[in-house]
């Protein structure tokens, strides 16, 4: 007797809020056709299953590919999931100058989000309420040992008085975005050393001449209420 086989799988990844759907087609204990939504179609998996693979591809691939939602998604969000996937974190956010310089020199800008979980997070950065995308780049996520997350995004920037910077975050913890924003200010000549003696001793937290706005003084972590 041979025996045809349909298997149908739905991947939850811990932490990230991915969903993947995987559906094999087995003929007499071999797999000859798979669907994998990361690729899109259906794959013959030996030559037995070409024939098929092309026929689905063109008759049912729409429908196939709607059901990561229709049935993966539908039913990760309605079964109680485990304590680790319902869990939310919401960041902490701060911004910084990498090194002390004085106006009109070349520096670069650090927002680092700490402390979030799941791992899935947007962090942009604006000057003068304009989204920058040149010069940005940002570090692979970064683990905790409490499972949490951790990423820090920079933006180039040559400093000019007055502009106004700000980081932006968006994560599924929170209702609305964290923006923290800081300011470009003038400071007497004699506060350059003073201030870059005391950043060799590691005493500066924020480097001259960058002032965060009066909001974001402190670590920014808005309630989720």
């Amino acid at each position: 007797h041979f025996v045809h086989q349909f298997q149908p799988f739905c991947y939850f990844t811990n932490g990230t809020q991915r969903i993947r759907l995987v559906i094999r087609y087995i003929y007499n204990r071999e797999e000859y056709v798979r669907f994998d939504s990361d690729v899109g179609e259906y794959r013959a998996v030996t030559e037995l299953g070409r024939p098929d693979a092309e026929y689905w591809n063109k008759q049912y691939l729409e429908r196939t590919r709607a059901e990561l939602d229709t049935v993966c998604r539908h039913n990760y969000e309605k079964t109680e999931t485990p304590t680790s996937l319902r869990r939310l974190e919401q960041p902490s956010v701060v911004i910084s100058l990498s090194r002390t310089e004085a106006l009109n020199h070349h520096n670069t800008l650090v927002c680092s989000v700490t402390d979030f979980y799941p791992a899935k997070i947007k962090v942009r950065w604006f000057r003068n309420g304009q989204e920058e995308t040149v010069g940005v780049s940002s570090t692979q996520l970064i683990r905790n040992g409490d499972w949490t997350f951790q990423v820090l995004v920079m933006l180039e920037m040559t400093p000019r008085r007055g502009e106004v910077y700000t980081c932006h975050v968006e994560h599924p913890s929170l209702k609305s975005p964290i923006t923290v924003e800081g300011t470009v200010r003038v400071c007497p000549e004699q506060d350059v050393e003073r201030h870059r003696w005391l950043r060799a001793w590691g005493d500066l937290p924020r480097a001259w001449p960058f002032h965060p706005s009066q909001e974001s003084e402190r670590t920014s972590r808005p309630s989720s209420s």
